[in-house]
């Protein structure tokens, strides 16, 4: 059963194994926006108590973060150096920690503590679920599985009112796979669902995914069927298919 976690972007999937999911917490991002000239307090100590209080409260048998959990690359910012080695060691020292590696990822094998599980950024299948983080090809044992959670494209809504006035929220995308784009790159294809989880860092921007996207982000843009995507807000509410809010926004703007 997978299921995600009310008001708050962490999913819980429930085999033979309680797993927390957590995506893109992007920890050290306030030393890119300093070098912008944004004086913003790190962020890692708040990250890391609602990650805990979470924990405590649903005491999983592992946490899966799914990539990104460092943000500078190619180099890793001093705020980093100093916080994401004792960030994993608390979380090690509460519950077992696996990281599919990300995009920013690099160096994050030489900080991580003893305890704490480095998998292939291709991804790995734990209790029939496939998991990666979405920024390369996952493995062809990954894209076999039914169920499929990535994360990567911080995905998001972005809504108009009447008087033009815009509001982005992140979502959940619960997309299913297109098979010509499974049979193009592994020359397979069989009817799987794909759940693309929201970013954990609030200071993460989003991508709105009713707008159209130029700009490359991996191959989860190509394996999803976008038009046959359902959306859900964080506090759970379904906003329906992806390609009926396309519609409605059309219709709102005369088109």
């Amino acid at each position: 059963m997978i299921s995600p976690v009310f008001g708050t972007p962490l999913l819980l999937v429930e085999g033979q194994e309680r797993v927390l999911v957590a995506a893109d917490l992007h920890l050290g991002l306030e030393y890119e926006l300093w070098l912008c000239g944004v004086s913003i307090p790190s962020q890692t100590k708040r990250i890391l108590e609602r990650l805990q209080d979470h924990i405590a409260k649903m005491k999983p048998d592992r946490l899966l973060l799914l990539g990104d959990v460092k943000h500078n690359v190619p180099r890793t910012s001093w705020q980093e150096k100093r916080d994401v080695p004792d960030f994993l060691s608390e979380l090690s020292g509460q519950v077992r920690v696996d990281i599919i590696p990300g995009n920013h990822d690099s160096n994050l094998a030489d900080m991580a503590p003893m305890g704490v599980r480095m998998r292939p950024s291709s991804g790995f299948v734990l209790d029939g679920v496939g998991y990666f983080h979405g920024h390369t090809w996952p493995d062809e044992e990954i894209m076999r599985a039914d169920l499929l959670v990535a994360a990567h494209l911080h995905p998001a809504l972005r809504l108009k009112d009447p008087l033009g006035c815009s509001l982005t929220r992140p979502i959940w995308a619960r997309a299913p796979l297109l098979p010509e784009a499974m049979q193009k790159q592994y020359g397979f294809a069989h009817e799987a669902e794909m759940v693309i989880a929201p970013a954990f860092n609030d200071l993460c921007g989003g991508l709105p995914l009713n707008e159209p996207c130029e700009e490359p982000r991996g191959p989860l843009l190509t394996l999803a069927d976008l038009d046959r995507t359902r959306v859900y807000l964080l506090d759970g509410t379904d906003l329906g298919l992806l390609q009926e809010i396309k519609a409605a926004q059309k219709r709102q703007a005369g088109q």
